[in-house]
């Protein structure tokens, strides 16, 4: 008899740059989605956090499902056809542009990263209808000013701008500082702009989850609680239904809304 057992898949070899042998936060992500872009190390720690915190996958599933209908609401409701995803990550189907131009085919979006596995597929970022526009730079967001600059060449300032932040603030482990980069780019936006943000959020088994990934991975992730990432939105005013765990957030009938420990929040809020 032919043995029919799952067989493990051959590890691919790295590409000149990526060390393949110590976890990477979006390797992991991209593990826990389901993706093939992850190497051995990046599956191990994926599944000592999973075996810590049992809800994660679900909970990066959560994200990415709010992205989507963040995205769509942004467009279609909110009124802004141009994108500024900031620490893009890892391309995932449908990436943000996908989801932008199948409502509005002249909308224009901009990835911002500087992680060399997600300047290895670029290219699926720049896939942009004709009537629209799609741009990717290799940078910091710390480095707002470059970054604003750069932006310019594909998106207009002087109208609105949707900021996007999916669940990335977290490796900026100085909570300051994180707050400080929001403000900037908020206050370069046009009034009518939206900032469209997620986190993931502080629980008894993420937080003991995540200090143990944290001691092994080269980029630690800060896990933050309601409070804290609501500080992000001061002084802008929320949409409804404000500041919400993500499967709360105008749900639809793709939507898992299964009570999920330890899921992070979001929100859009128009900048006046």
């Amino acid at each position: 008899m032919s043995d029919t057992s799952p067989k493990p898949r051959p590890e691919r070899r790295p590409p000149p740059g990526i060390d393949a042998s110590v976890p990477h936060a979006a390797r992991v992500w991209d593990y826990w989605k389901g993706g093939k872009d992850n190497y051995a190390a990046d599956r191990q720690a994926g599944d000592a956090y999973a075996a810590a915190a049992p809800g994660i996958v679900r909970a990066v599933h959560a994200s990415r499902d709010w992205l989507r209908r963040a995205v769509r609401w942004t467009v279609a409701e909110g009124g802004v056809d141009q994108l500024l995803d900031i620490g893009a990550g890892i391309p995932t189907e449908p990436n943000v542009h996908e989801i932008a131009q199948d409502i509005d085919a002249g909308a224009r979006v901009v990835y911002v990263d500087h992680d060399p596995m997600v300047l290895l597929h670029v290219g699926a970022l720049l896939d942009s209808t004709p009537e629209g526009a799609t741009d990717y730079l290799d940078a910091d967001m710390r480095d707002t000013d470059r970054l604003l600059t750069e932006a310019a060449r594909t998106l207009d300032f002087s109208r609105p701008v949707a900021l996007v932040f999916s669940d990335v603030l977290g490796h900026i482990p100085d909570l300051s500082e994180a707050y400080a980069l929001v403000r900037r780019l908020v206050g370069a936006a046009a009034p009518g702009s939206l900032l469209v943000l997620s986190h993931a959020v502080m629980s008894p088994q993420g937080a003991a989850a995540q200090d143990d990934y944290n001691k092994s991975a080269p980029i630690p992730y800060m896990l933050r609680t309601p409070e804290q990432i609501a500080g992000f939105f001061d002084g802008i005013g929320l949409v409804d239904p404000g500041l919400v765990p993500m499967p709360d957030w105008r749900p639809d009938p793709n939507t898992d809304t299964q009570p999920l420990p330890g899921v992070g929040w979001g929100a859009v809020a128009r900048i006046s």
